[in-house]
């Protein structure tokens, strides 16, 4: 039976003896070592926590659980949020088991099919708002304040709390937090709960150090990099495509108490970098993960050192939130042939004999 954050973490969340103890499996997301792009960077101990691994297939989980959890305690009506998709997601399926209404607003064709899909089965009440991210989450702002319903976005710090776990789980597995942390860029919230996560457990003894947080933002959604709102942003990965962050003077204060960075990767570079992760090692991850190992690389090549160097990339959701991605941007090739043995020798000695390709 799975703990659930609110259990194993519950000491350190805003919880009481009020508080339900709901949980979906969200936490205890795997933290693996890469067996080969972390050696061709020059650096030792790359790993790669795989928070698509949580219910709904992102980080969003962690902190949903507890804003819900708070929203039960508080005699809620209703939850609502605006969304690039993850978050419809996790709201909609923590509203569905814990039998609260759900509300999401998201932008018209900027959602990934898979995350409306997923808000759409879990019973979720949807509305497409002819505008952007930051439109919608303006609506919900002003609805949540004139009625008796809860927002659960990361505005909400009640998200960043349940978010901030995932940086306990990398020190307990690791014993130390690590030197760098790379991590994607949207609204901020994540980067935000992870820096407040590590400098809590180093307050508490937990670690000797905190890391370097080390933000990425697409070059079409970079408002943060570039220091002012974006008010039509573009990129290929659809969780960051975010214009004006809820969470930016947070994202900042993140990057100066770390020491860290904030900069920008682009579409190309995401996208090499989402190729790179499936193809050699194993890690099939939405756009917007991707930025993280592709701000990595791009940093590497810029002579950041990685020798002795403890680095985890953050890979926030799954591959499978964004499939129509796949199809059109992997370049794979099927090989037609009829059901018999000599056909499959002769396509596999000579496999543009009979091959055709698929664009998806």
């Amino acid at each position: 039976m799975v703990e659930g954050v609110l259990r194993k973490y519950g000491q350190f969340l805003p919880v009481s003896s009020s508080t339900p103890m709901i949980t979906l499996g969200e936490g205890d997301t795997p933290l693996v070592k890469s067996t080969r792009l972390g050696n061709e960077l020059g650096c030792d101990e790359l790993y790669f926590k795989l928070e698509g691994c949580n219910p709904t297939g992102s980080f969003k989980d962690r902190g949903m659980v507890v804003a819900v959890a708070k929203a039960l305690e508080a005699g809620s009506k209703a939850i609502m949020c605006a969304s690039t998709g993850n978050t419809s997601a996790s709201a909609a399926a923590y509203g569905g088991r814990f039998n609260i209404s759900t509300i999401v607003l998201v932008p018209k064709g900027e959602i990934a099919s898979g995350k409306l899909a997923q808000a759409m089965a879990y019973g979720a009440k949807i509305l497409a708002v002819n505008g952007s991210f930051d439109h919608a989450l303006s609506l919900v702002r002003t609805f949540t304040n004139n009625h008796p319903i809860t927002l659960v976005n990361s505005v909400n710090p009640n998200r960043i709390e349940g978010q901030k776990t995932a940086g306990f789980e990398i020190v307990d597995s690791l014993g130390d937090a690590p030197d760098y942390v790379f991590i994607p860029v949207g609204n901020a919230g994540n980067i935000t709960a992870y820096t407040k996560g590590f400098v809590e457990y180093h307050a508490l003894g937990f670690s000797s150090k905190t890391p370097k947080m080390m933000g990425f933002q697409a070059e079409g959604a970079a408002p943060i990099v570039l220091g002012h709102p974006v008010s039509n942003p573009k990129t290929v990965a659809s969780a960051i495509r975010i214009g004006n962050p809820a969470s930016w003077e947070s994202a900042l204060a993140a990057r100066d108490q770390s020491g860290g960075v904030i900069d920008t990767v682009s579409d190309e570079q995401i996208l090499a970098a989402y190729s790179l992760l499936a193809s050699r090692e194993g890690i099939f991850c939405e756009p917007a993960s991707a930025a993280a190992f592709a701000g990595l690389v791009k940093l590497r090549q810029l002579g950041l050192g990685l020798a002795n160097q403890r680095v985890v990339c953050i890979i926030t959701g799954t591959g499978l939130k964004d499939p129509d991605l796949a199809a059109r941007s992997v370049q794979s090739e099927i090989i037609e042939i009829e059901p018999d043995i000599r056909e499959v020798e002769a396509a596999l000695m000579t496999p543009t004999k009979h091959s055709r390709r698929e664009d998806g």
